[in-house]
């Protein structure tokens, strides 16, 4: 007990994070009895930061996490559920449904809107002691030391310095806390963007979520509450732009056509905003008093809904790493301890990667021999319960090493 107090009088904080989205404030939820002391930094102010209008698949396994954290309660009555899934191919009339009795759960996954999700994360850290805020503040240099980094930060206009053992960088795909750590990333930016919008529809959408492949890119459309549902619409970058500036009766006629009219008539609810697509994996996810989660450390393509929910596993993984560590009295911030969280997720992540590289380019093109090969994946997933249950328990965040929090 004296050395920790010791330890505290020197060193301003255990863990300083940068950056405060859905997967930093997931971390920091996760570590809130773990006698760490945390502060969290954020660029945009909170208001700002949760006012995003964008909705996410979220996994049987981030519920499970987020259950595990004890925020579950907040989240849950706010996000839709679905429970079904459905793929197809293009306008090939047949198609595979998946049932939560494939897996023999209440559901197969949920789609949450980003306001609700981050508000709760926030209530959710308002009422952790071991958690301070630096919101809105800008991280201006970090320097690496043997035993602490040493943080510049920038708040209203002046500059103020934190010591701390071990810095997460949660700062998203163009992380400038992982760039100026030298970290390099291999990858490639895809032909495609995505268009997303939310749509309401005339018809239910009976809690199932969509998934439709045309040889231009997957089409994903979510399920959300009042009869609404939030479309991924990926397209090359020429054809996406388009999508967008299109008047907006021939979008939801074309939109309408694209889904095959299971929904009816469809209404625009948000505004068209299309992002490029890229697939991204850091070199190295750590190295001393530095580790990275989320798209800081990976980005993958949209198809099939994995992006946040890696880096919500990220989060729970990390955490319980380093909880580990702490309660066994070793340096959070040293690298050995470190690696055991990179080896854990670095190759899992990869899978997911591979997956969704494999799901887009095995559907993106009109070659015959490809689309005779993949039209015979789609009945045998159908038919072979084995391969069926593989593939859902990867879609849904059940293959792979369940964190602590996930089984609680």
């Amino acid at each position: 007990m004296a050395l920790e107090q010791a330890y505290h009088q020197y060193f301003d904080y255990d863990l300083t994070i940068v950056g405060g989205g859905i997967v930093g404030a997931t971390f920091a939820c996760a570590l809130k009895n773990s006698g760490l002391r945390i502060i969290l930094i954020e660029a945009q102010p909170q208001s700002v930061a949760v006012a995003r209008r964008q909705a996410y698949a979220l996994s049987l396994l981030s519920g499970r996490i987020f259950q595990g954290i004890g925020v579950w309660d907040k989240i849950h009555p706010q996000i839709a559920t679905y429970q079904q899934i459905r793929l197809s191919d293009g306008d090939y009339p047949k198609f595979v449904q998946f049932h939560p009795s494939d897996l023999g759960t209440d559901e197969l996954g949920y789609v949450g809107e980003h306001r609700p999700l981050l508000t709760s994360l926030y209530e959710f850290l308002a009422d952790c002691p071991n958690v301070s805020w630096l919101c809105p503040a800008e991280v201006v240099k970090v320097d690496y030391q043997q035993s602490e980094a040493t943080i510049t930060v920038k708040v209203e206009g002046e500059t103020r310095q934190l010591r701390s053992r071990l810095i997460i960088a949660a700062d998203g795909s163009r992380s400038r806390i992982r760039t100026a750590a030298g970290i390099g990333t291999k990858g490639w930016k895809y032909w495609q963007s995505c268009v997303t919008a939310r749509i309401k529809t005339e018809k239910s959408h009976n809690h199932t979520a969509f998934e439709r492949f045309w040889h231009s890119g997957p089409m994903g459309v979510l399920p959300l509450s009042e009869n609404r549902c939030q479309v991924v619409w990926t397209a090359p970058h020429a054809e996406a732009q388009a999508l967008k500036e299109l008047d907006e009766k021939e979008f939801l006629n074309l939109l309408e056509h694209r889904t095959g009219g299971l929904l009816g008539h469809l209404e625009l609810d948000s505004q068209r905003i299309v992002f490029p697509v890229q697939l991204m994996q850091s070199d190295r996810y750590t190295q001393h008093r530095l580790a990275l989660i989320g798209d800081a450390a990976h980005c993958c393509h949209p198809v099939g809904g994995q992006g946040l929910n890696m880096g919500i596993r990220d989060a729970a993984a990390l955490a319980q790493v380093l909880q580990d560590a702490h309660q066994r009295g070793e340096d959070i911030g040293d690298e050995r301890v470190l690696k055991r969280y990179e080896r854990w997720r670095k190759r899992e992540n990869l899978v997911i990667l591979g997956f969704t590289d494999f799901l887009d380019r095995m559907f993106s093109n009109n070659w015959l021999p490809v689309v005779t090969l993949r039209r015979f994946g789609l009945w045998m997933l159908q038919g072979v319960r084995p391969i069926k249950v593989y593939a859902l328990q990867l879609m849904t965040g059940l293959k792979g090493r369940a964190p602590q929090l996930a089984q609680r």
